[in-house]
């Protein structure tokens, strides 16, 4: 099945990037990843779930069906049977279906995973490592449908973290119209006339410090793995 990352084209952000970077000193840096933690506690919560749910409603046939169809469920190992099998499928839709794995998972769970992610792949891909501290990272997670843009000390000087709302909601809503590329590479370019008017203005010496690449971590999309 194609992802939202096999259909990202790497060629056009690249080159987004690059003419952002030619208006300005920032080093933007995209990093687009499937998901930021695997949601363990998802699975859980479902079962959970699943399995209270099941015994609700066997307590409920047991207090009012007096039929003699489901003479099983009246024994020790009946009831246990169907709590046992609901806690398992609840589990199973938790882990396997995105929207239940988020709802399970819960939005601020979500939040803080993505926010700690980004700032681990702000280390991983260096994004420190430019000489007035400019770079700048753009942070997608797919499974969570959350975007995080954080700026280096250089950057942070000259940008308040709410002037990145609008490219945040640009990617979002690249992604609902099921244009990936198109939002991502609009975004970069908003960033680069963001800081371009905040003042972040391109040396005489300035050299291309970062790659321009999209860095998608952990797939087989990721250019990384190739340079």
């Amino acid at each position: 099945m194609q992802t939202l990352i096999d259909t990202l084209d790497h060629d056009r952000v690249r080159a987004a990037v690059q003419r952002a970077e030619e208006r300005t000193a920032g080093e933007i840096v995209p990093v687009v990843v499937p998901q930021s933690d695997a949601y363990e506690i998802a699975t859980w919560r479902g079962g959970v779930l699943g399995g209270l749910v099941a015994l609700v409603g066997a307590l409920l046939v047991i207090q009012f069906y007096s039929g003699w169809g489901l003479g099983w469920l009246y024994t020790p190992w009946g009831l246990a049977l169907v709590v046992l099998g609901a806690g398992v499928l609840g589990g199973g839709l938790a882990t396997m279906v995105r929207p239940l794995r988020r709802l399970a998972a819960g939005s601020d769970l979500l939040d803080e995973t993505v926010h700690r992610r980004a700032l681990q792949a702000f280390v991983e891909e260096e994004v420190f490592d430019t000489r007035d501290r400019t770079g700048i990272l753009i942070f997608v997670s797919l499974l969570e449908h959350r975007v995080e843009v954080l700026g280096d000390s250089g950057i942070n000087q000259h940008v308040d973290p709410e002037d990145w709302g609008a490219i945040v909601e640009r990617i979002r809503e690249g992604i609902r119209q099921d244009q990936f590329t198109e939002g991502l590479e609009e975004a970069v370019e908003m960033c680069g006339r963001l800081l371009e008017r905040r003042g972040v203005e391109v040396q005489p010496d300035d050299e291309n410090e970062l790659s321009n690449t999209v860095r998608t971590p952990g797939t087989d999309a990721d250019p990384s793995d190739r340079e």
